[in-house]
């Protein structure tokens, strides 16, 4: 699959890149994606939703009146979940939602995002740059020249850039992943996969070994 290689101004390098096939043109596999962004979704859960059962609601020790005799239903406790003020019954308790994937599955599933948003065309690629300072207007200019400024735009680079994340951190539609750590979930929110050239190279490299 050969795609454009865009400047930073907007305007065609004059070149292009041949993106691997194994990776950008395979059949994606729906359900691995499915599983893997459950992953990563359930993992962020807390699990701290916790509410009081009979035997941690304060009190209740007295039983509230005789057993027999006053023509009323027999009680043991104050904090019986049948009154106001008892324990909850069946209440949520803290607990663990994570789970994990074997790592050839979460391979596999980011390889058929990647597959997805090419069948979608919405692969763009573009040289590699460096910003100066970490100034937003620079990076929006260059999402603009591009005229992706409106779109969901997720940058892939080849390393970590410092000055490229403060700089595009304060743009509520632009997320810059390093292409070594960017999950299924990553790529499939977001409406254009902006890459770096030499990104591509690193895509490979994790998604074959």
């Amino acid at each position: 699959m050969e795609l454009e290689v865009f400047k930073t101004d907007g305007m065609s390098s004059g070149g292009s890149v041949a993106l691997p096939k194994e990776i950008f043109e395979v059949a994606p596999n729906n359900h691995l994606v499915y599983q893997d962004v459950r992953r990563e979704m359930t993992n962020k859960r807390q699990g701290t939703a916790s509410s009081k059962n009979r035997a941690n609601v304060r009190g209740g020790g007295k039983k509230p009146w005789r057993q027999k005799g006053r023509g009323t239903a027999r009680a043991g406790t104050t904090r019986s979940p049948l009154w106001v003020g008892g324990g909850r019954v069946f209440g949520p308790q803290p607990r663990n939602y994570e789970f994990s994937l074997p790592k050839k599955m979460k391979r596999q599933a980011r390889v058929s995002a990647y597959a997805h948003k090419a069948q979608q065309n919405s692969v763009m690629v573009i040289e590699d740059f460096k910003l100066q300072q970490p100034k937003t207007k620079e990076i929006f200019q260059i999402l603009k020249n591009l005229k992706l400024q409106k779109k969901k735009v997720l940058l892939l680079t080849s390393e970590y850039d410092p000055l490229a994340v403060r700089a595009g951190r304060n743009i509520p539609n632009l997320t810059i992943r390093m292409a070594s750590d960017v999950s299924t979930y990553d790529i499939l929110n977001c409406e254009t996969l902006l890459i770096q050239q030499n990104a591509i190279e690193k895509i490979t490299e994790v998604c074959s070994t």
